[in-house]
């Protein structure tokens, strides 16, 4: 194996990680949880929250796991009582009755305050300072959902420098991506070297199945499959991709304690980046080979766009993650490098522009509509049908395609992203 090949798989195994409950607030009770844990009484009798406005926005509306609540306020109580940051992304993944009891009388006393951190903060931003008496400690997490950039107590630094750093930032661990070079790495890899990407097919498989069980979110992945409504989409492929990664998403935005594994910090996005690849590949019964190559192939697809666009954008994450998941399906339809291209230039040319305005049960709706263009896209893509550099945003280059994508999500949605905020914010 290449040290490129090394710093690849490296990158993959950091950015594809399990996560329980949606990761903005799980964030956030992790960061409080932190801080907590650094007091050496772990009662407080004040909690301060400060959050970019990207972390408010996608954590506001979204259920928190075993609470049966939704928002920020009783995801910081029970990060603050009960989260073990040795679990990071998992930390609410398996509380008790009483733990929950607990969380909740804790926030009956009103000693919470959230509010929007002041100056200027990395998008993704969290700050959580607990007192006790005249005791205090303060964390923030910064660049990533699960990196912890300072610990202070009393005012004084324990570890970290408070400077947000992506992982894939260190210069030990950095690698410079291309499509062509995600795309051969997918395929030239030996399978036992890739074989661990099989896990999400485990997790978010079994998320999607745990949905059609119960009543979770706007019941989309369910409704999708009831036979009244057949008769207008029909029992096809399409309609159960469609309503396995609705489902997934309908239990996890609602809050069903159950983890999934997550893309670039996003449940989401691990989402999209693996059911659609899973349910075509069983259908189409693709090799156990073609299955690790499909789900390699969308997921670093993700990463490799998500390097340029960061982690939180005014961008929906499904845009993105069904990009990852249409190259997958390409691959299994028999598509190579340039069938893969097509359908990555088919996904800018449609998608760019879907606002992300929080998580929240209706994502199950955007993640629906990305991964139906997933398919189209590549259905196109194999009849080399594709949308061409006179139209739009694309280019004649693929990686300059996706980097227009990324300039307007990052860069020129700002203005949008204040303004959602602003909306959400400010409802009667």
């Amino acid at each position: 194996m290449t040290a490129e090949q090394h710093q690849i798989i490296s990158l993959i195994q950091r950015e594809v990680v399990p996560a329980v409950g949606c990761t903005e607030p799980i964030a956030v009770a992790l960061c409080a949880a932190v801080a907590a844990e650094t007091l050496e009484n772990r009662y407080p009798d004040r909690v301060e929250v400060r959050l970019s406005a990207n972390i408010l926005k996608n954590a506001m509306g979204v259920g928190i796991p075993g609470t049966g609540m939704i928002g920020l306020p009783i995801a910081v109580a029970l990060g603050v009582l009960h989260g073990d940051s040795s679990r990071e992304l998992e930390l609410l993944g398996s509380l008790s009755t009483d733990q929950v009891a607990d969380g909740k009388a804790f926030l009956a006393r009103n000693i919470i305050n959230i509010s929007l951190a002041e100056g200027a903060v990395p998008k993704l931003y969290i700050e959580v300072e607990v007192w006790h008496g005249s005791e205090s400690a303060r964390a923030v997490i910064a660049g990533a959902h699960s990196s912890v950039v300072l610990v202070e107590r009393n005012g004084e630094r324990l570890r970290g420098d408070g400077v947000a750093q992506d992982a894939d930032e260190n210069d030990e661990n950095s690698v410079s991506l291309s499509l062509r070079k995600v795309y051969d790495f997918a395929m030239q890899m030996p399978v036992e070297d890739l074989e661990f990407i099989m896990e999400t097919e485990r997790y978010n498989m079994a998320a999607a199945e745990f949905s059609f069980r119960g009543e979770y979110g706007h019941g989309l992945g369910v409704m999708l499959r009831d036979s009244q409504r057949a008769a207008i989409i029909g029992d096809t492929l399409f309609a159960r991709i469609l309503s396995h990664t609705a489902g997934a998403c309908d239990a996890r935005m609602s809050g069903a304690s159950l983890p999934v594994m997550s893309n670039s910090g996003s449940g989401n996005q691990g989402i999209a980046a693996t059911v659609p690849v899973v349910v075509y590949g069983r259908e189409c019964k693709a090799t156990h080979e073609q299955m690790v190559r499909a789900l390699a192939l969308s997921h670093l697809t993700v990463i490799y766009i998500k390097q340029g666009l960061g982690r939180l954008s005014a961008l929906c994450g499904c845009v993105v993650a069904a990009t990852g998941s249409s190259c997958g399906i390409t691959y299994l339809m028999g598509g190579g490098y340039d069938e893969v291209a097509f359908a990555v230039k088919n996904m800018v040319a449609n998608l760019t522009g879907m606002i992300c305005d929080g998580a929240k049960p209706s994502c199950a709706l955007k993640i629906s509509s990305g991964v139906s263009t997933a398919v189209l896209s590549a259905m196109m893509a194999m009849e080399h049908r594709c949308a061409t550099s006179a139209e739009g945003i694309v280019d004649e280059d693929v990686d300059k395609t996706i980097r227009n994508l990324t300039d307007i999500g990052r860069d020129a949605m700002d203005e949008t992203d204040r303004l959602i905020l602003d909306i959400m914010t400010n409802k009667c």
